[in-house]
């Protein structure tokens, strides 16, 4: 068998298109690869192998990913029949009833589905560790998490598990991830992948669907593959005339300008290795021609941690009150961890006019964006503020976990929000990922960029931002990196570099 875990999903394909290995020895391949280092990772949380290597008998080889194993997330990514917990004991029995959308258009694009990957509960955190799995790991280092919601899938693939997984991106859970455990991560424009179609808008179109990957050109295919309107869906993006996969060959005009910034938005620190991540870019991209000037986005970023607050707290509160719908039964208290209820409590003392004002804010956040970019082609910023946390780091605390439950139990959300608890609760994660939630509230795409590793061996990821509708630009640029002394050599992680 070929070395499977150093080929990209387009170079599966086509071994496959060649005859040169079937898709059931892929299948093999992964399974081998998952039963192996899974135990150590915890990435993988549902398996569907017997399915998969049935569909590999019966595989068209001309599909553009055809035999290609992947992983999907264990969210919105939903298989008619299979499980779907969101990381959640609420949900532990729970199956869904239909395919999402872009479940289909990744089975006509031919890949074989081997499972689920790990998140934390309701894809709420940058970490990923739910109480009803436990935490994944990063392969890099096993003491430190792979980042979040998308942890599971990075862990995936920055092993070799699989060479494409899904993931999606709400405030960061594609670009985190990727930045902890060396990947490439695109989160698209608002609109230009489906979340239906029980959906028409995820967290009011903040999240987007898209995958994790360890080649720009599998990321480019992918969205080649999942772009396009849905029936239902709230949001359009005009598509672009061009497939993604072919610009990647096409030179970037001249002239092009970045404006750069090493300064966190909510006034926190940034951790010198994270600096030094973007300051290395910013070099690379003058000799290369760009114009770098250093400059901050014209936005307020207090304001953009405060609204997306309150994106959680309204969602979460939604969320739970869907589910009673959905399972039949009341929620309470013990049927969620403790930061989930807290959400869903003050998201319940919230009022409609806070929430509305709230999303006014996104939209006076995007134009100043799209009037920035009619100055600069490219915003680029560290991915996250710090490397990845260790293992725990994060967690609510005992202590705190029993002021919830005693919350919960005498209905004290208005006073606690009062008490700016939630703020506490946040404040840490905040501090070490304030870049990445203006993309979401603004619609615009941004990518995550593997160009730096601490002393310690720990990635640092680069994130850009561009104009609403310009990722083939991001994915121009992620190209020229990828041909770079710059980027990350995943063979240097322990894990990937393991044989089974």
């Amino acid at each position: 068998m070929i070395d499977y875990e150093t080929y990209d999903g387009i170079g599966l394909r086509e071994l496959v298109a060649k005859k040169e290995v079937h898709p059931k020895e892929l299948v093999s391949a992964a399974v081998a690869r998952i039963e192996a280092l899974n135990p150590s990772l915890n990435a993988v949380v549902h398996k569907m192998y017997e399915k998969a290597m049935a569909d590999a008998e019966r595989i068209d080889p001309e599909l553009p990913f055809a035999g290609v194993p992947f992983l999907l997330k264990d969210n919105t990514q939903a298989i008619e029949g299979g499980k779907l917990t969101h990381g959640s004991k609420l949900f532990r029995n729970y199956r869904a009833k239909q395919d999402s959308e872009y479940v289909k258009r990744l089975r006509r694009a031919g890949v074989l589905f081997l499972g689920q990957t790990n998140v934390p509960e309701f894809s709420l955190m940058g970490i990923t560790e739910p109480k009803l799995y436990g935490p994944t790991r990063n392969p890099w280092n096993t003491d430190y998490t792979p980042g979040g919601s998308s942890g599971g899938s990075a862990a995936a693939v920055a092993s070799g598990m699989v060479p494409i997984a899904g993931a999606n991106d709400g405030g960061g859970s594609i670009r985190i991830p990727a930045a902890y455990c060396g990947l490439f991560g695109l989160k698209p424009t608002r609109g230009r992948t489906p979340v239906g179609p029980d959906y028409g808008r995820v967290w009011q179109g903040a999240s987007v669907e898209h995958v994790l990957t360890k080649t720009v050109r599998d990321s480019a295919l992918m969205l080649d593959l999942l772009k396009g309107p849905e029936k239902g869906g709230a949001f359009f993006v005009q598509d672009d005339p061009d497939s993604y996969l072919s610009q990647l060959e096409k030179p970037l005009p001249k002239n092009l300008k970045v404006a750069f910034s090493v300064k966190s938005p909510i006034g926190a620190k940034i951790h010198p290795e994270c600096a030094r991540a973007v300051e290395k870019a910013a070099a690379y991209l003058e000799k290369m021609g760009f114009i770098v000037e250093e400059k901050e986005a014209p936005v307020d970023g207090n304001k953009i941690a405060s609204s997306y607050l309150m994106l959680y707290l309204g969602e979460v509160a939604s969320t739970l009150k869907a589910a009673e719908g959905a399972l039949g039964k009341k929620v309470k208290a013990g049927d969620v961890e403790p930061a989930t209820w807290l959400l869903g409590m003050l998201g319940n003392v919230t009022s409609a006019a806070e929430f509305a004002l709230s999303l006014r804010e996104w939209d006076t956040a995007a134009c100043q964006m799209e009037n920035f970019f009619e100055t600069y082609d490219f915003y680029m910023t560290p991915a996250t503020a710090f490397p990845p946390a260790k293992i725990g780091e994060l967690a609510p605390t005992r202590g705190q976990e029993f002021l919830i439950r005693l919350a919960a139990a005498f209905h004290l959300g208005k006073p606690l929000k009062k008490m700016g608890i939630v703020d506490q609760l946040f404040e840490k994660s905040f501090e070490r990922t304030p870049f990445t939630q203006l993309a979401n509230l603004t619609g615009q795409p941004a990518m995550s960029v593997p160009l730096h590793k601490t002393e310690d061996g720990l990635p640092c990821g680069v994130q850009f931002i561009a104009a609403r509708g310009k990722e083939g630009l991001l994915l121009r640029l992620a190209h020229l990196f990828e041909q770079s002394p710059l980027w990350i050599d995943l063979k240097e992680n322990p894990y990937y570099s393991r044989k089974v």
